[in-house]
């Protein structure tokens, strides 16, 4: 199915419905059996599609554009997923959701919003949760940092195991999968009532009025783990030219600059600095929560490849200068809203405001990244390249191939590697691989489509509003010269436009270029401080890219459903963050070298780089 055919609709159906038929299979990776996702669930299970599936409105995951191993997708989709997010929608509880449920095409992920349709039940689980949310607001950051320590002290658990010392690993691996399905516990349990308590803020201030694109802007400009990770980052790029190490950058690509740097005389001190960045900073996959993503520890690509990249810039991002832009601007968004409000308003707004700086959604959003998204997945991936090692696999990254059941089989010597399995996970990289290079023509949606999506979450974080649900229905998607989306970070840049798959490109975003993609998250953070603007196929207001879009003051436009469809790498573009609108101006094969280093317009704000 091509990137074309899948965006057409039936249009002689009274519901626009994206079928699921090519994906309803009955077969997934080699050697799937459906008790290999036997798992525990609270309303709906992970599977692959099956028949009766285009019932449902299924979007596809920016999150893992690579794709999932099979134990990576019984991670995410059984413990991520349909624990986590089901356990946290139904112990609040959400009153029009019961969380979010997944299936697989191929190797790529869809999610679904599980929606409470029961009139009498929505209205005795509002009645709970207005019980519960003050609860918890009041405690809020008892709660967070509570559980947040929680999963530290795991994590010092294993990062004081020896792995190859271990004489049994079933075990660690369990306890591994344990602290991963704890960590969704956690996360969802608090991302659930601090997006309720936003949600109802945002209802507030529409109802009185307010532009619903300023709302997001009350509660920017507070620092975050992954923006302190980003400075020192800089930092070390700005030592590393200090110390004259910039020619080593520019003539070796990513993956030849460790070694490199290795051979280079007088590199020896910035090195000692890199690792101990590392140490602090690197415990960190350029994927969310997906085992089958190494840290910046084991593969030193990205980091080394953003400080080349930054190394290109003539001039230096100003991170204090784009921290005050972002915190003036706040104030500014705040004063203008409360300067149209009568008295008995501006009290409303003012004690919602309030309650959202205290639990700062955005904030969390980013800063939770650091604790739990990027690496609580770290141990089980130890666990299994140490098995693995022990198996003599032929890369050790082999029990990734394997579903849980089958690991388990293995690490307790129930059933042999070598042989059926060492064979099924040679097919299973096969597999892996042709759906990886698929993911380009992935339909963006499937089943049915509603004319309007209701559930807050895919409209603010994942952008499935009116305006993106359209757009990937339109056959002529790939032609088109102007989309509009929402404008998630105000600002006017042109550049020429990188269109990345995943973030193990970022080192192709050269200083003041424009990053397109599916959408953003905390991996892709670093190159905000280099690129001229964003625009992304999904996304809302509260979505990774908008976030850090208004903190670095990078013009940036979400939800535009199709800018991976519309542009292609090289075009000459033009982000309008301001309108939400996106226009080609050049296409590729008419652009010129002068355009290669593309700079911002007069009205950007300032801190994008040029």
């Amino acid at each position: 199915m091509n990137g074309d055919v899948a965006l057409i609709v039936e249009e002689e159906q009274m519901a626009n419905v994206v079928p699921v038929d090519d994906f309803a299979t009955g077969e997934w990776y080699p050697g799937y059996k459906p008790e290999h996702f036997d798992m525990p669930w609270i309303v709906d299970p992970a599977s692959p599609f099956k028949p009766g599936d285009e019932q449902g409105f299924w979007f596809l995951d920016f999150h893992w554009s690579r794709g999932l191993t099979p134990l990576a997708a019984t991670l995410w989709s059984g413990d991520g997923y349909c624990w986590g997010t089901q356990h946290a929608a139904e112990s609040l509880p959400l009153p029009p959701g019961r969380g979010v449920s997944a299936r697989f095409a191929g190797t790529h992920l869809y999610g679904s919003a599980l929606p409470e349709t029961d009139p009498h039940e929505v209205g005795a689980r509002a009645n709970r949760i207005a019980t519960n949310l003050p609860h918890f607001l009041q405690n809020y950051r008892s709660i967070w940092e509570g559980g947040r320590d929680e999963l530290e002290n795991t994590w010092q658990y294993f990062r004081g195991v020896d792995f190859a010392g271990t004489p049994d690993l079933t075990d660690l691996l369990v306890k591994g999968r344990r602290y991963h399905k704890r960590a969704m516990e956690i996360h969802f349990g608090v991302m659930y009532p601090m997006l309720a308590n936003f949600l109802g803020f945002y209802g507030a201030c529409a109802d009185m009025g307010i532009n619903p694109n300023e709302i997001g802007k009350f509660l920017q400009g507070e620092d975050t783990k992954i923006m302190e990770t980003d400075r020192e980052v800089y930092r070390l790029a700005m030592r590393a030219r200090a110390a004259g190490l910039s020619d080593v950058f520019d003539t070796h690509e990513p993956h030849e600059l460790r070694a490199a740097l290795g051979r280079e005389p007088g590199a020896g001190p910035w090195l000692t600095e890199f690792d101990d960045f590392l140490q602090v900073y690197g415990w960190r996959a350029e994927a969310t929560c997906d085992v089958g993503v190494p840290s910046w520890i084991e593969d030193n690509t990205i980091p080394l490849g953003l400080i080349k990249t930054f190394l290109k810039k003539d001039d230096e991002h100003d991170f204090e200068a784009a921290a005050r832009n972002a915190m003036a601007e706040r104030e500014e968004a705040i004063e203008n809203a409360r300067t149209g409000l009568t008295r008995e308003e501006q009290a409303v707004f003012d004690a919602g405001l309030q309650s959202n700086q205290e639990a700062n959604f955005p904030w969390w959003q980013d800063d939770h990244n650091y604790y739990i998204d990027l690496k609580v997945m770290l141990p089980l991936r130890w666990g299994c390249q140490e098995l693995a090692r022990r198996e003599n696999a032929d890369h050790k990254d082999d029990m990734l191939y394997l579903f849980w059941p089958e690991l388990m089989d293995v690490v307790s010597g129930r059933k042999p590697y070598q042989g059926e399995l060492k064979s099924l996970v040679g097919e299973r990289r096969q597999y892996f691989d042709h759906w990886h290079a698929r993911r380009s023509e992935m339909p963006k949606v499937l089943g049915t489509i509603p004319e309007a999506v209701e559930d807050p979450i895919l409209i603010e974080i994942f952008g499935l509003n009116p305006g993106s649900i359209k757009a990937v229905q339109n056959p002529d998607a790939a032609t088109q010269t102007v989309m509009k989306g929402v404008p998630a970070a105000k600002g006017t840049a042109r550049g020429i436009a990188r269109v990345l798959q995943s973030s193990d490109e970022m080192h192709r975003l050269e200083p003041g270029s424009i990053l397109v993609c599916e959408s953003t998250s905390p991996s892709w953070t670093p190159v905000f401080g280099k690129i001229a603007g964003a625009a992304c196929d999904g996304g809302g207001m509260l979505s990774h890219a908008a976030i850090v879009g208004r903190e670095y003051g990078v013009p940036t436009v979400t939800a535009l459903g199709v800018a991976t469809i519309s542009i292609a790498d090289g075009d000459e573009i033009e982000v309008d963050g301001t309108t939400g609108t996106v226009t080609i101006l050049n296409k590729a094969a008419t652009t010129s070298a002068a355009t290669t280093t593309p700079a911002p317009t007069a009205d950007a704000p300032a801190g994008v780089a040029g």
